[in-house]
Formats: structure tokens, sequence, C-alpha cells
């Protein structure tokens, strides 16, 4: 069974984010890039049911102009 991911928007003025924009400033880029890291890993699990998703290669070849 899929599930529905919802998409989220926070519309406000400056100084007004909401309560959770003030918990990850308070951690550090370590913790953040950890938390990014983990749901990345979730979501690719609920995707392509794989945490570890393979890149695919894409190779261009770009000719210059001399001068």
């Amino acid at each position: 069974m899929a599930r529905k991911i919802a998409a989220v928007v926070f519309k406000g003025k400056m100084g007004e984010e909401p309560p959770d924009a003030a918990y990850w400033r308070t951690c550090s880029i370590g913790e953040r890039l950890e938390a990014i890291e983990s749901i990345r890993a979730e979501y690719n699990e609920w995707k392509y049911g794989t945490a570890k998703p393979r890149l695919q290669r894409v190779l261009r070849v770009l000719k210059s102009e001399p001068g």
C-alpha cells in the first residue's frame, strides 16, 4: 500500500517562522546534515525500495572554440 506524502507550505512574514525553525537553529551543522541524510534515506526506501540508490552516470563532451 503506497503512502501519500502531503506537501506542507508555511507562508508568513520574516520573523514569524514556525517553532521548529528555532529548534533547527540550535542544532549543529553536523546534526542538521544527519537529519537530512536520515530523511533522504527514508524517502529513497519508500520511493525506490532501497536506502542507497545508485547514481546514474552522465557523460557529456563539450568542444570549445579556441581563443
